[in-house]
């Protein structure tokens, strides 16, 4: 199964289609009536991605890189900026850890155990829809799967999540709402653990409430989890709504300093013009984007794939 076959790319194509068409009217007005890349055309780009939700941090980097190359080449002309913002732009994400996914296939784990993914977020960023996906992708790989509903604060979630398990044909543990978050890890990773599965996908109460009461409480989610497999969770996949621009980076804020993220899924791409969003907030966290959200279909949760990804943004 490969990361982007042709109907991927054009699915990928097809859902940043806003944000490019945002991106490119914008860059258009930025260079009208020049031939050289100037300190006004810079000026006027700064503008361009900050309000494209890349980020002001981000942007000044991405501005610093290209005065680079203009000291450097000693001319660059506007004809050449979209190849140059390709450039820069793939390669700042590289540097952020977001280099290409090999796939959706699991890494080797010592021990023979499941891959446990804790998935964080706050409630309506698309973090049940982004389980059932995932939970579907991966069984479509040939992994077996196991979803275990920790947010039991809300019977919704717990429900809404049972449906997706349903739809994808998985096994889900759940308990009754108000149980313990951390007793339903335990019992999912255990009967994972006894039906020798691949994977176990856990979902945890989509509140940011404040930050020292999330941080305990996914600490304890962790702890128990660890009784049964030390080295669990191996992975902390925080899922962000794109569509909300500079919001999920106060998200990101908030979850980063809570627990320990070590990769991001970005949603909700395709009915919006903020898909920038994605390349400040891989900048500015080091945290890898693994996947991005770019449809309501089973298959549109992709691996994210920056050349992909920035070659659909400026093509």
């Amino acid at each position: 199964m490969g990361i982007f076959s042709k109907s991927k790319k054009e699915v990928l194509d097809k859902g940043l289609e806003k944000t490019k068409e945002s991106v490119f009217k914008k860059l258009s007005r930025a260079i009208v009536g020049k031939a050289n890349v100037d300190d006004e055309v810079l000026d006027n780009l700064e503008e361009v991605l900050i309000t494209s939700d890349v980020g002001v941090e981000t942007t000044l980097r991405i501005i610093e890189r290209i005065q680079k190359r203009i000291s450097k080449d000693k001319y660059l002309g506007t004809n050449e900026l979209n190849g140059i913002l390709k450039e820069e732009i793939a390669a700042l994400l590289q540097e952020s850890n977001s280099s290409d996914a090999a796939d959706f296939l699991i890494p080797e784990i010592k021990g023979n155990v499941p891959y446990i993914i804790m998935v964080v977020g706050v409630n309506g960023v698309g973090k049940t829809t982004t389980i059932g996906k995932l939970a579907h992708q991966f069984k479509k790989a040939g992994k077996s799967v196991y979803i275990g509903a920790a947010d039991t604060f809300r019977a919704a979630a717990i429900d809404q999540l049972e449906i997706w398990a349903n739809r994808v044909g998985v096994p889900i543990i759940k308990q009754q709402m108000g149980s313990d978050p951390a007793s339903v890890a335990f019992d999912a990773i255990q009967s994972a653990m006894k039906a020798n599965a691949d994977v176990v996908l856990i979902d945890t109460a989509g509140r940011l409430h404040n930050k020292i009461n999330l941080m305990n409480e996914l600490s304890k989610v962790k702890k128990v989890m660890q009784k049964l497999i030390p080295e669990a969770p191996h992975e902390v996949l925080l899922v962000l709504d794109g569509s909300t621009g500079q919001n999920a980076f106060e998200q990101a804020k908030q979850f980063t300093l809570a627990t320990e993220v070590s990769a991001l899924a970005l949603t909700k791409l395709d009915g919006t013009a903020k898909g920038g969003v994605v390349i400040g907030i891989s900048d500015q966290f080091k945290i890898p984007v693994k996947y991005i959200g770019i449809g309501e279909g089973m298959d549109d949760l992709q691996v994210f794939n920056r050349i992909e990804f920035v070659d659909s943004l400026f093509q």
